[in-house]
């Protein structure tokens, strides 16, 4: 495999940054992941960072070079995290569990294959066109596909109805394969940036410039657009086969940047760590 990656998550206005965001390769496999912890539940850092370990560590383990079934791979990966998650907050007797979104997706074979659940997304741009996109998992969108049953009077158009970490069984959707053209852009982010900046010009900005200017360019005009509120803002983006891009194989099985296990604070508290797929 020949492509090359860059990620970048700024805190914006928040006190801290509740993003996730990573990715694992092998010789013949890719993976790349944002989560985007939850307001107005407790530790929405914590459940981000559950669902990006838990995913990757999945990745590792079945990723031998390549994955036997991608699509079954990336739903299997999410409700582990999901599980794994509820088990941290039975674990620390939590009355409300943490809650995160999750986007998440494997390319192996010259194809793409991805899951979401909730609001972070995935744009896939080719020839400066926005090839395909996750449809968020909110009130704003069912009714932007012409689900009319939904009563925009009861509900926050931007409201979730479905995120990891919830008492229920999370909805979430599963795409591909799609074949990857030479010079295809693939970018992951939370809703910090795609808010405050149009699809046009994440279109215009991934197709025109290398992902390592692209991504820093995006987050900067998302910052200046949302100003002193702005949200967390994280983005992970892959130009495929690019000329001259590194090439990603390693002497070791498994490569990552991803951020170490939950350890147990200085009061004691339990962060277990991923375990493999629940059934």
């Amino acid at each position: 495999m020949k492509f090359s990656v860059f990620q970048l998550s700024r805190k914006g206005g928040r006190e801290k940054n509740e993003d996730r965001m990573g990715y694992s390769y092998t010789k013949e496999a890719c993976l790349f992941v944002v989560a985007d912890g939850m307001g107005g539940h407790p530790e929405g850092e914590v459940a981000a960072q559950l669902a990006l370990q838990t995913v990757s560590l999945d990745f590792q383990r079945l990723a031998r070079p390549k994955l036997e079934d991608p699509a079954e791979f990336l739903e299997n990966a999410l409700l582990s995290a999901h599980h794994n998650i509820l088990k941290y907050a039975i674990a620390n007797q939590m009355e409300d569990p943490p809650r995160t979104t999750l986007v998440a997706s494997v390319v192996q074979d010259g194809n793409i294959w991805w899951v979401h659940c909730g609001d972070s997304r995935l744009y896939l741009v080719r020839s400066g066109k926005v090839l395909a996109r996750t449809r968020d998992h909110s009130y704003m969108e069912l009714r932007g596909s012409g689900v009319t049953s939904i009563n925009p009077e009861r509900f926050n158009r931007n409201v979730l109805f479905t995120c990891l970490g919830s008492p229920s069984r999370p909805f979430f959707d599963v795409a591909g394969p799609t074949e990857m053209h030479r010079s295809d852009r693939i970018m992951l982010c939370s809703d910090g940036l795609w808010s405050s900046v149009s699809e046009t010009v994440i279109a215009r900005e991934l197709a025109n410039k290398s992902v390592s200017r692209a991504i820093p360019d995006l987050i900067d005009a998302a910052l200046r657009k949302a100003g002193a509120t702005s949200d967390n803002v994280t983005a992970v983006a892959m130009e495929w086969e690019m000329p001259g891009a590194e090439r990603f194989e390693s002497d070791e099985p498994v490569s990552d940047t991803l951020p170490p296990p939950l350890e147990p604070d200085a009061g004691g508290k339990a962060e277990p760590r991923p375990d493999a797929p629940a059934a």
